[in-house]
């Protein structure tokens, strides 16, 4: 749609699907309230929104901002880039949304997430985990775009058969991978999961170069569906094996949040390590080239103080000829950006390695094969003592 006809259509496609699904809510039987209306958190709602919300813009506007250097923010606070201001901010109405929720347990309230689930070491170790997944995949899916179709110049449907492998084998694993877990356990396959990872994005990283070689690059791609399609297949069940039946539906509201976070933080933090890494490689092979004079790279200097945006090599080249520069200086501009683009891709999607590699610290209290295993009537534990749960 988005090649041959309009990108708005996809848009309207959704409006379609939404349709259908409210056509067919009849389906889906309500169960019976027993107890009295809950009524909703107004306050923890728009504190929680609001914390989120600033810490992810921070993070979002960094790549324009600068993290503490400014480099081309609205405003700056003592002389620094508003940046990490911003993200303490976010923190801070945090911390508040946390005093208000335990305020509102002690007063006998509605509170909108009991946080004493987040205190539990299973369902916390699930949810960071499901956090630094999307946050890989959606810097990846952040990431490789721009590769394909800025520097490649491929079109959107180039690009979508590109990434096929990573759809096709994610969905295969995931189905076919959802028992493993009672053999293994989820901590097992999770691990194996984020090995095939960081395997898989070293993989592509040694794909991204100025001519791309398409089958390693599917095979980098099969590769990292797998390692998605793993964890996919675990971390839900944990998830809502590692509360009770009431709390279930409060459990799956912070699935989605953690899920919804991590994709955000992916597009944002991966966005604007890219983005940083471009600025710092093109500036230095600016400043280390030969063939351009001191006033060239002053001017270059001058604009990337503007700000610097991930476009194709061609346009730089257009911008520099409109400055009335030499061919060979032009030629020289645009070979250092084109380079500086690899640079920056390199650095986002090593970014996203190291990120599977530090999920392994947040793995060890998910279940092992043993916790797994299915529970003796009036026990509580998978040995058959009773007591409380891990």
């Amino acid at each position: 749609m988005t090649t041959y006809l309009t990108w708005r259509l996809v848009f309207a496609g959704e409006v379609v699907v939404v349709m259908a699904v409210l056509l067919c809510r009849r389906v889906i039987a309500d169960s019976p309230r027993t107890g009295p209306r809950p009524r909703l958190d107004g306050v923890g709602a728009a504190l929680s929104a609001a914390g989120l919300g600033l810490c992810v813009l921070g993070v979002l506007q960094s790549s324009t901002w600068g993290w503490v250097e400014p480099r081309n923010p609205p405003f700056t606070v003592l002389g620094f880039a508003p940046t990490l201001f911003v993200v303490g901010a976010g923190v801070t109405v945090l911390s508040l949304f946390r005093h208000w929720e335990r305020r509102r347990e002690i007063q006998g309230a509605d509170p909108l997430v009991h946080l004493a689930l987040l205190g539990r070491p299973v369902l916390r170790s699930a949810l960071m985990t499901l956090l630094s997944q999307n946050l890989i995949l959606l810097g990846l899916f952040f990431t490789i775009p721009l590769y394909l179709q800025v520097v490649q110049g491929f079109d959107a449907f180039e690009t979508g058969l590109r990434l096929l492998p990573v759809s096709a084998t994610m969905l295969v694993t995931s189905l076919s991978a959802s028992s493993l877990g009672r053999v293994w356990g989820p901590r097992r396959v999770v691990r194996l999961a984020l090995a095939i990872l960081a395997g898989a994005i070293v993989w592509l990283l040694a794909t991204v170069d100025p001519v791309i070689d398409d089958a390693q690059f599917a095979g980098a791609m099969a590769l990292l569906g797998v390692g998605v399609g793993l964890l996919a297949s675990q971390l839900g069940n944990v998830v809502q094996s590692g509360v009770g039946e009431e709390e279930r539906s409060e459990a799956g509201g912070l699935q989605f949040t953690a899920q919804n976070l991590g994709s955000a933080l992916g597009t944002a933090l991966i966005g604007s390590i890219l983005i940083g890494a471009l600025a710092h490689a093109f500036t230095s092979q600016v400043t280390d080239n030969a063939e351009l004079s001191e006033q060239t790279r002053e001017q270059v200097g001058v604009a990337l103080e503007a700000g610097i945006t991930f476009v194709p090599t061609d346009e730089v080249r257009s911008a520099a000829e409109r400055a009335g520069l030499p061919s060979s200086q032009v030629d020289a501009i645009a070979d250092s950006y084109a380079s500086a683009q690899l640079d920056g891709l390199k650095a986002a999607i090593l970014a996203t390695g190291g990120i599977a590699l530090a999920s392994f610290l947040v793995t060890p209290h998910l279940p092992t094969a043993r916790d797994s295993r299915p529970r003796k009537p009036g026990t509580d534990s998978p040995t058959g003592a009773t007591g409380s749960t891990r």
